[in-house]
């Protein structure tokens, strides 16, 4: 399959305007680990910020056990899709860019585009509220037999592989003691503005976790034929190599999914994928596992607000 430079030009664009869904309450089910009194906002409070949970948070992060590799759970322990659906839901943001807006930017744009500054404090507001990030790997052991996770869970997913996920977000997480989970988009990998070969494989060995996004960002609703191996087989090779680690997870470009995706996701060894905010498939809620975008407009009260509100 041949892709001119208007196709590239037109995934660029895609990219950029990354499905603008926030969101919603429709089936959430509400965590145990979020449904409680919001705490004070340290961002404004100065008592909240002189009880400040960082350092203990990061201190727990840096003590967490790993959790067992997908493979290693046998499909006899492995609960049906009505159990997974009644597990609370581990909330699980989703973020693109991080830099400052500049003029250039559209309105819609600036819900992917998270300034550096509001960026730290929704990081920190994370910290000092006492959530704990997870792996996909936790999570999925949850999902699947019901694992325990530590307290207040939270996982953070960055999409597309912009170069400031490697310089603003991977510093600042790393204040909190905090893992994530990146999913990379490999035909912009060595560009300008996007992360290297390199830096994917830093990330990996530092403990965050890599997954798939596609070769070019091109939704999974339209697959045909060769489609199948550009998209996903050969990116899938390529991280593989980079990192030295199988990848099991993979995010859909926009959120967009089909159910004719799923086998082929399977049978290619993917466990799990991961949507945005819309309502997950109810025979196979492991393929359509919901995520938030974390708004460039909300301070760090609003995306505690909406991560109540929404898991």
């Amino acid at each position: 399959m041949k892709f001119t430079s208007a196709s590239l030009l037109l995934a660029a664009l895609a990219v950029a305007a990354c499905d603008s869904k926030t969101a919603t309450t429709g089936e959430a089910s509400k965590s145990n680990a979020t449904v409680e009194a919001a705490p004070a906002d340290s961002a404004t409070d100065p008592a909240a910020a002189e009880t400040s949970g960082t350092r203990a948070t990061a201190t727990d992060e840096a003590n967490a056990t790993p959790a067992p590799a997908p493979s290693s759970i046998p499909a006899s322990k492995a609960g049906d899709a009505a159990a997974i659906l009644a597990r609370p839901q581990v909330p699980i943001l989703c973020y693109h860019q991080i830099r400052d807006w500049t003029a250039r930017d559209s309105k819609g744009a600036k819900d992917y585009i998270v300034p550096i500054a509001a960026f730290k404090a929704q990081i920190k507001m994370l910290a000092d509220s006492g959530y704990h990030t997870i792996s996909p790997d936790q999570l999925y052991a949850y999902m699947t037999t019901g694992a325990k996770l530590p307290s207040k869970p939270i996982m953070l997913t960055f999409d597309d592989t912009d170069l400031d996920q490697f310089t603003i977000a991977r510093p600042t997480l790393e204040q909190y003691g905090y893992k994530a989970m990146y999913f990379v988009m490999t035909v912009s990998l060595g560009r300008p503005h996007y992360m290297t070969k390199a830096m994917v494989k830093q990330l990996s060995d530092e403990g965050n976790v890599i997954g798939s996004h596609t070769w070019d960002h091109h939704n999974v609703k339209k697959y045909q034929g060769k489609d199948w191996e550009t998209q996903i087989d050969k990116p899938t090779k390529t991280l593989e190599e980079i990192t030295g680690k199988k990848i099991n997870y993979f995010a859909y470009p926009f959120g967009l999914w089909n159910t004719q995706a799923f086998p082929e996701l399977k049978k290619r060894g993917f466990v799990a994928a991961f949507s945005l905010a819309e309502k997950r498939d109810q025979t196979d809620p492991l393929f359509t596992i919901r995520r938030i975008i974390a708004s460039g407009y909300w301070s760090p009260k609003t995306l505690r607000n909406n991560i109540v509100q929404s898991f």
